[in-house]
């Protein structure tokens, strides 16, 4: 039964570049410094002070708008966006706001076993506020503290059309773009360090009406809490709306510790921060030649490479784009297909085994204990005959669970364990008679037209031979048995 509520989402995405100084000035951008030693008399707007854009910071953003299928802006503006809080001592941020850098374009990413896009409304570039920290000691009391290490370091703001219709598709679709903007070496996608946090914009309406008031849940640098927030957030709507309330247009936060959303702030419209064109910057101009030179350093991008992949290896597109999700899954689909020679079955044990044990053990790719060379190894003792399906997934237990110190390599481990597969014609046709002999009835039941028989005696062959029988062979020696009967 469909529900009679359907959830609108749209991200709005700060995404933190890698340059080494800040938007406007030359202080540094490095995480960790001791408080307020990074901020800038340009950071902190001092009376003289004149900010120049960064053009690495530009030059990212043109890599994404080029990455996403954007229209780059030849001319672009930037814009005071007035407001006050305490870790914005100027009173405005820089940011863009009627022309942005880069206008339209899509992310794709796979959901519930698709390929799925979300189009992009725009990306614009701007600085970050500062940090207030909480719950600091100041002469014996409970205070707060401001942070402007961060206030000016370069953002590009990534803001997706309202298209999503459920929190996982919008994880989903996160968990893409950080992806992407890592493969794009623009951002360090730092979750824990805020280099990439997410702003949810959440209503909910019945099929066919209009958009749903909105309410903006702020600064999630985790996916679980981004689906969870959503999840929270939609259902509260719902509920008041049920229950004869109205929704409020406003600001709201997430609390992880009790799963839930809370008021911030009443929720500011455009107007309220009286843009206007900064005067101490000139229009942001970049000319055709300058598109041309950052798209020739662009690597080859997940779309191209999933092309690649699905051309040069034969691979489904599913499986290709599973494999171009990142630049780690990409690299070690490559090396364990070039060490087995087998690309399909490679891509089976990363997208099957492998990634189930990794998400058991919570664990990235990068992290993973069994290297591509050792899967790859295993992929061809399974291709020639050593191991049986079976027998490999012990082996690939084995590496997974080993330390560093008596992890062995595949044959080490096949031969310690007595693993090797046995094709010897004569211990198959021995193991055969005797589960005929021991299995009257299920013989009857093959000749009586029973397929289901001929899998019952094929598995008392495994099991009498601890699952290292050849099960072509043993099903082949089977029939055979079973027609000169």
């Amino acid at each position: 039964m469909s529900s009679p509520w359907e959830i609108v989402i749209g991200l709005e995405t700060h995404v933190q570049l890698s340059t080494a100084s800040k938007m406007f000035s030359d202080a540094p951008t490095a995480f960790g410094a001791a408080p307020n030693t990074q901020a800038s008399a340009v950071d902190l707007a001092l009376p003289g002070a004149l900010p120049v854009a960064n053009r690495a910071a530009v030059e990212r953003a043109i890599r994404l708008g080029l990455a996403v299928g954007a229209t780059i802006a030849p001319v672009s503006v930037f814009a005071r966006k007035n407001y006050f809080y305490p870790d914005l001592p100027k009173g405005y941020q820089i940011s863009q706001f009627e022309i942005p850098v880069v206008q339209g374009g899509h992310v794709p990413f796979l959901f519930n076993g698709a390929v799925r896009q979300v189009e992009l409304t725009r990306a614009h570039l701007e600085e970050d506020a500062g940090k207030s920290v909480h719950g600091i000691s100041f002469e014996g009391q409970d205070a707060t503290g401001i942070d402007l290490n961060r206030a000016g370091t370069p953002l590009l703001e990534v803001v997706s059309e309202p298209v999503m219709r459920s929190a996982a598709e919008a994880a989903a679709y996160a968990r893409a773009l950080h992806a992407l903007v890592v493969w794009l070496d623009i951002c360090d996608g730092n979750l824990q360090e805020g280099s990439f946090r997410c702003d949810a914009n959440v209503s909910v309406r019945r099929p066919g009406e209009p958009l749903g008031t909105r309410c903006e849940i702020k600064n999630l640098n985790s996916f679980r809490f981004l689906e969870k927030a959503i999840t929270f957030e939609a259902q509260r709507q719902i509920e008041l709306i049920e229950d004869g309330g109205r929704v409020r247009q406003e600001t709201r936060l997430f609390d992880p510790d009790r799963g839930e959303t809370r008021t911030m702030r009443t929720k500011e419209d455009s107007h309220d921060y009286r843009y206007f064109p900064d005067p101490d910057l000139p229009p942001l101009t970049i000319a055709p030649a300058w598109i041309e030179e950052v798209r020739a350093t662009l690597p080859e991008l997940p779309a191209q490479m999933a092309a690649r992949f699905v051309r040069d290896y034969a691979l489904p597109e599913i499986d290709a784009a599973y494999l171009t999700q990142s630049r780690a899954h990409a690299a070690y689909f490559e090396a364990c297909a070039q060490a087995c020679g087998a690309p399909k079955l490679a891509a089976n044990w990363i997208m099957g085994e492998l990634a189930a044990q990794l998400n058991r053990a919570e664990l990235e790719l990068d992290a993973s204990p069994v290297s591509a060379r050792q899967l790859g190894l295993l992929i061809t003792r399974v291709q020639d005959g050593t191991l049986s399906g079976k027998t490999a997934r012990e082996v690939f237990a084995a590496l997974w669970s080993a330390d560093e110190e008596t992890r062995g390599d595949v044959d080490a481990i096949i031969e310690t364990r007595g693993l090797r597969q046995i094709s010897d014609g004569g211990a198959i046709a021995e193991a055969v008679a005797a589960v005929l002999a021991a299995n009257p009835k299920n013989i009857e039941e093959y000749r009586a037209g029973k397929a289901k028989a001929l899998n019952a005696l094929v598995g008392q062959v495994m099991k009498a031979t601890g699952g290292r029988a050849n099960p072509q062979q043993v099903s082949d020696a089977l029939r055979a048995a079973l027609a000169a009967a």
